[in-house]
């Protein structure tokens, strides 16, 4: 009865046309172009990377998209076991005809062929939509991107403020900043915090619903006085990289707590991913070189959550270890919300016990249930029906089969978490005028 439950509980949450609230899509180029722009994401090169395939027959430069995918698909067999490898064979079967489970010597070409001759269409972003149930993505804009050459009902921007936070005193990301502002930093706080709100304002303008920074495990956004932030500025701007790491830290420190203070000006919510560690494997592959620290925790941020009650931070954590911590700060925050199940964590096993906890402890209100982390359209439908099946589960086995809860009754607690929550903690600026 209770894998009947289930598959009933599923094939209703498969229904609901989401909004994919954090992909890392290019709104330009937002579906593949070859099966390589598939195969070459970093979890599939630093699988194979770690299975033993050298790095350099990964990232040689000047291999065509044809035949990076043979020597990718010829170290699949050892990832074969993976969730990663389930997602690309959803994907082949999906959009290419793939028969069977496996992609190997045997069918590669094929494949390619036909995914070649597919994504050459006009259309073929559309059509990916469209049949992954997809209304629109969020994206993750630098802060001096162009907004206006897409549509934002389909491709909504989020401010992203890594660079502004943490890299201000490079060259570059001071020349970047004042060329799209128009505003000379100097040594002014208040030239800064214009700068800072010029970008507020320009995203909000072009239908941003979101501010968004991944933060290291050491991070802890205290509030920093003008004085002591007047000093760190005049010194990072002048030295970089040399300056006095108090002073980095003081400077970054107050930049954070200046865009916490925007998003409370704006109501715009404030994503906060948490936890991940730069540059661990300095020998691996691109972007297979990052991991989490256990030591993190949410205290580091008591004084923000209790500084900003009007503004809402949905927490991503990079690790499972951590979501008890998560669960425990939204049970008694109202501005702390669960947001998807991020990168290390975002495993069957992990996302069944996580999310399990969630839903028994946390308002449903407060619940981000998923998001793909994308950089390919393809890859949404493959990683939301993961996340349907474990969910539908759920729902049938706790709240169906354990609560007696009527099958209808799941699939609208699904259906928040899933698609109305989206919407309600990320709204429109109108919408968040007329609220």
């Amino acid at each position: 009865m209770s894998d009947s439950v289930c598959n009933a509980i599923y094939q209703e949450l498969s229904a609901i046309r989401l909004i994919d609230p954090h992909t890392h899509i290019n709104p330009l180029a937002p579906a593949s172009t070859t099966l390589a722009d598939i195969l070459g994401y970093h979890y599939y090169t630093e699988l194979a990377h770690s299975a033993g395939m050298p790095k350099g027959l990964i990232e040689e430069e000047g291999i065509s998209p044809k035949a990076k995918v043979e020597r990718l698909v010829r170290h699949l067999g050892p990832i074969e076991n993976t969730a990663q490898h389930s997602w690309l064979i959803h994907i082949c079967q999906k959009f290419f005809g793939l028969e069977g489970h496996r992609l190997d010597e045997t069918n590669w070409e094929t494949v390619y062929d036909v995914s070649e001759t597919k994504m050459a269409s006009a259309d073929w972003a559309e059509t990916v939509l469209n049949e992954s149930n997809v209304e629109a993505v969020f994206l993750t804009n630098d802060f001096d991107d162009e907004l206006t050459q897409f549509d934002p009902n389909t491709y909504i921007p989020c401010l992203r403020t890594d660079d502004l936070v943490f890299h201000l005193g490079k060259d570059s990301t001071q020349q970047r900043l004042e060329s799209c502002t128009q505003i000379q930093i100097g040594d002014s706080l208040s030239c800064l915090r214009n700068s800072l709100e010029n970008r507020f304002e320009y995203f909000i303008s072009n239908g941003a619903r979101a501010c968004a920074i991944s933060l290291p495990p050491n991070f802890s956004p205290d509030r920093i006085s003008d004085g002591r932030a007047e000093t760190a500025l005049s010194d990072v701007l002048r030295c970089g990289a040399n300056a006095d790491p108090a002073n980095q830290v003081a400077l970054s420190s107050r930049i954070f707590w200046t865009l916490a203070e925007l998003c409370d000006q704006h109501g715009l919510p404030f994503d906060l991913m948490i936890g991940v560690n730069r540059g661990v494997y300095r020998d691996g592959v691109f972007q297979g070189q990052d991991l989490y620290d256990s030591r993190v925790s949410l205290i580091q941020y008591r004084e923000l959550f209790n500084a900003f009650p009007n503004v809402k931070f949905p927490i991503s954590v990079l690790a499972s270890v951590t979501n008890q911590e998560l669960v425990s700060y939204s049970w008694i925050f109202p501005n702390v919300i669960t947001n998807g199940h991020w990168w290390y964590s975002n495993t069957p096993s992990f996302i069944a016990r996580d999310a399990a906890a969630r839903l028994e402890a946390v308002p449903q209100t407060k619940q981000i249930g998923y998001y793909s982390d994308a950089y390919k359209l393809e890859f949404v439908l493959p990683k939301f029906d993961m996340y349907r099946r474990i969910l539908a589960n759920i729902l049938g086995e706790q709240f169906v089969k354990q609560n007696n809860w009527s099958i209808e009754r799941a699939v609208e607690l699904g259906r928040r978490v899933l698609r109305d929550n989206v919407e309600s903690i990320f709204p429109a600026l109108g919408d968040k005028k007329k609220a």
